[in-house]
């Protein structure tokens, strides 16, 4: 059954359980990839920028702000990082260099606002944002990629797989294959699922982060953006409710988490996917996700593991040099028939 629950991914018994395994990564790996920054100008004036690693068969040494790559392009894959994330998160990082030691070229993009840099338009990006995607996507194709594989993280995941759905059976054929990790496929169930005392200290990290992108938002805007509101939010239920989803064409929280669920979405995929969640995910209930949905689909696999926490998946025994669990596991996905 493409439901499967395993134990292949082992712990250190220094990380006794998902909290442990969540933050252990965070704040003590360092992955340095050599990436190369490009920024795109989107349709709408905004830009986003995108970083190319290259597997060793296709080095460039090109430092120019547009990139151009050799005529023989090997695999791509297009990586989307969590919320409040970017290109440089360990989990992005290490995927990026274990993937271009095997022979993939690597396209991690940062969503609006996320490089460092206040994106310009009035909107930021979200959970069920995927024109950014198409863009990156689109813009992979017209150099020259003619094998896409897309792998997202958390919020990234969910984009990824809503990406899949709502394209369907008209996905562009160079896209092969999709894999995810952690993904909070039902909105609302993870919302509330990070309001448990448990789970404070994720909540307290992602609204800090987010506080000065409204503040940064509420200068260019004004008009859009009362600082004031900020006093109400509490959870992120209350951020999504005043900010996210009137901002983005919402009618509040509730619309939003409904209409950007990849868990409404995943019945259409059309191309081999992978989705692989901790059971002892802090962030993300296992229970919240459609296991019965993906069942009955020959082509999605929901991988559920004992541990790992949230876009953990530290080890005990490394396999590969120093790569993750995870690591390893995407690269099996995407190099098998």
């Amino acid at each position: 059954m493409p439901v499967i629950s395993t134990n292949t991914h082992r712990p250190p018994s220094w990380l006794p359980n998902g909290h442990y395994q969540s933050i252990y990564p965070a704040l003590f790996r360092t992955i340095n990839p050599s990436y190369q920054r490009e920024r795109l100008t989107t349709p709408d004036d905004d830009f986003l920028d995108i970083d190319w690693s290259f597997s060793k068969k296709n080095k460039t040494t090109d430092k120019k702000e547009t990139v151009n790559l050799p005529t023989s392009l090997p695999p791509l894959v297009i990586l989307s990082h969590g919320l409040e994330g970017s290109s440089t998160r360990q989990y992005v990082t290490g995927m990026v260099k274990f993937l271009t030691t095997n022979g993939f070229d690597c396209l991690a993009w940062n969503y609006r606002s996320c490089s460092g840099e206040i994106n310009r338009q009035l909107r930021f990006y979200h959970s069920g944002e995927t024109t950014d995607l198409e863009f990156v996507i689109q813009y992979a194709l017209a150099k020259g990629y003619t094998e896409i594989n897309l792998m997202g993280f958390s919020l990234g995941g969910n984009v990824t797989l809503k990406y899949v759905g709502e394209n369907g059976a008209n996905i562009n054929p160079a896209i092969k294959k999709a894999v995810a990790f952690s993904v909070p496929m039902d909105l609302l169930a993870c919302s509330r699922n990070i309001e448990k005392p448990e789970n404070k200290i994720y909540l307290w990290r992602f609204l800090k982060s987010l506080k000065p992108k409204v503040a940064a938002k509420a200068q260019q805007y004004p008009e859009h953006f009362d600082l004031k509101k900020w006093k109400s939010i509490k959870t992120f239920w209350d951020f999504d409710h005043v900010y996210t989803g009137p901002l983005h064409g919402f009618e509040g929280a509730d619309d939003y988490y409904q209409k950007s669920s990849s868990k409404g979405f995943i019945h259409a995929a059309a191309i081999p996917t992978l989705i692989v969640n901790a059971i002892n995910d802090p962030l993300v209930p296992y229970q919240s996700l459609p296991a019965d949905v993906i069942a009955n689909m020959p082509n999605v696999w929901l991988e559920l593991t004992q541990s790992g926490g949230h876009c953990g998946f530290r080890p005990d025994t490394f396999s590969h040099k120093d790569a993750y669990w995870s690591e390893v596991r995407a690269l099996t996905f995407l190099t098998e028939a």
